[in-house]
């Protein structure tokens, strides 16, 4: 096994969320643009992206429209990483952390080994 140690410092929650998202993406392969990145870590700092005003301040903040929002939502609703909880959008409560404290992550990635055919175990 080997052992490698990542250390990012970061000056806010907003970027340590959009970091983890990016790392979440990229592990399970989801294709994530940058964008959407940053949608979910928005409205996992903000707690909802329903809020009329978070909404604006996202729109403000990326140069980008409440049509495109929308749009995105759809998506990352169907990928089940954004979900609907007391009429708000919320980020997956499974994948949804508090990023005003630290994150530390263990990232394990398993060689799998393929494995023996009948006649490879027979022939030994």
């Amino acid at each position: 096994m080997i052992l490698q140690k990542l250390k990012g410092t970061y000056d806010d929650p907003y970027s340590v969320a959009e970091r983890y998202y990016a790392i979440l993406s990229a592990l399970n392969n989801m294709r994530l643009t940058d964008r959407e990145i940053q949608l979910i870590a928005f409205t996992a700092v903000n707690v909802s992206i329903s809020i009329p005003a978070v909404r604006k301040e996202f729109c403000e903040m990326h140069d980008t429209t409440p049509a495109t929002i929308n749009n995105m939502i759809s998506k990352l609703k169907k990928m089940y990483l954004l979900t609907k909880m007391d009429n708000k959008v919320v980020v997956n409560p499974v994948i949804s952390l508090n990023f005003d404290k630290d994150v530390k992550l263990e990232i394990s990635l398993i060689h799998r080994q393929a494995p023996e055919s009948v006649s490879e175990k027979l022939s030994n």
